[in-house]
């Protein structure tokens, strides 16, 4: 497979009041290969969207993404990308799909100008060619009358058709990877099939890779390659969709498969995660997620590192070493 994106210890700090840093996303690693679907999953507050916005060097002044971060899009480190050479991958090498799409899209240019915009940014094309380009995209994310909608306002387009012309903005460059932070957020359940439908099939056309951000574990499955799981700026485990959903390892995915309700099998109590998560400012020390952990124990005050729990599967978490643990963890894997 080619590696179109490696992401190496980024972490993304800004200043505190009495003058320390603190840190929102500390020390994330990821890597995407082409045509790859990657779910990065968490409660809101984890640092999800704060990650995928220092992908493309948009984290918010006083913000800075900290020395010894990677973020290698192919060849090309971003992180030494300037002005022109920065925006030259904006949109062209990595597109992304803003999570509220009412907020994102400009209220006072039409459909077809917000699209056609980013195709004139990176290809030297006539006004008409970048319109007829618009409408070809359109039709390719699904909306219904796409001449009719290229003229339209985002105040007269439903939550979904918004959606699909944010998708259509982020694809309009013909980008290698879609970063899609909470896509079907505030829609309801058969248009967010619709939409992960029409990711999946513009993935699989494309060749493209994804990063889907989400909270809602109910569509990762059948809809990513592989997982990472993220808590307090951190990724706690991480493996192949299939092994994640049959063997949950680390004590905060296991809470949130646990608070997610079924509609087959016997019936269960939902069982929450207690407590919320802390503020950056307030990072626990030692392994983060202990003051909500069921299975804490005296080891958890020293910070984990990710270590394997089976092939391709990963988690920070002391458990991962001791014997009874790895004894449990060796017999759900086989």
């Amino acid at each position: 497979m080619t590696r179109v994106l490696d992401v190496r210890d980024l972490s993304v700090s800004f200043p505190a009041a009495d003058g320390r840093r603190f840190h929102p996303v500390d020390g994330v690693s990821l890597t995407l290969d082409r045509g790859e679907t990657l779910a990065l999953v968490g409660e809101s507050g984890c640092g999800k969207s704060l990650t995928s916005l220092a992908l493309l060097r948009l984290v918010p002044a006083p913000g800075r993404v900290d020395a010894g971060s990677v973020i290698r899009l192919g060849d090309t480190d971003v992180l030494a990308l300037k002005g022109e050479a920065l925006r030259r991958i904006r949109g062209r090498r990595i597109g992304m799909i803003f999570q509220d799409p009412m907020t994102s899209l400009n209220p006072v240019f039409t459909a077809g100008d917000q699209i056609a915009e980013g195709i004139r940014a990176h290809f030297r094309v006539s006004k008409s060619e970048a319109r007829a380009r618009a409408l070809r995209l359109l039709e390719e994310v699904g909306i219904p009358d796409p001449e009719e909608r290229l003229d339209a306002y985002p105040h007269q387009l439903s939550g979904g058709m918004r959606q699909r012309v944010m998708i259509a903005i982020a694809l309009a460059a013909e980008p290698e990877i879609l970063v899609a932070d909470e896509p079907t957020t505030a829609l309801d359940v058969t248009v967010q099939a619709q939409i992960l439908e029409v990711l999946d099939r513009l993935r699989r056309s494309r060749g493209m890779a994804v990063l889907l951000i989400t909270h809602d574990l109910g569509i990762v499955a059948g809809r990513a390659d592989r997982v990472a799981v993220m808590y307090a700026g951190q990724i706690v485990e991480e493996a192949g969709t299939a092994e994640l959903f049959a063997h949950p390892s680390h004590p905060y995915t296991q809470g949130l498969f646990a608070s997610v309700p079924r509609i087959t099998g016997p019936l269960r109590r939902l069982t929450p995660i207690r407590g919320t998560v802390p503020p950056p400012t307030e990072w626990p020390s030692g392994c983060r997620f202990r003051p909500r952990c069921p299975q804490a124990f005296d080891k958890s005050v020293l910070a984990p590192e990710l270590m394997p729990v089976g092939p391709g599967h990963r988690m920070r978490c002391w458990l991962a070493e001791e014997p009874a643990a790895q004894v449990e963890l060796s017999r759900r894997s086989g």
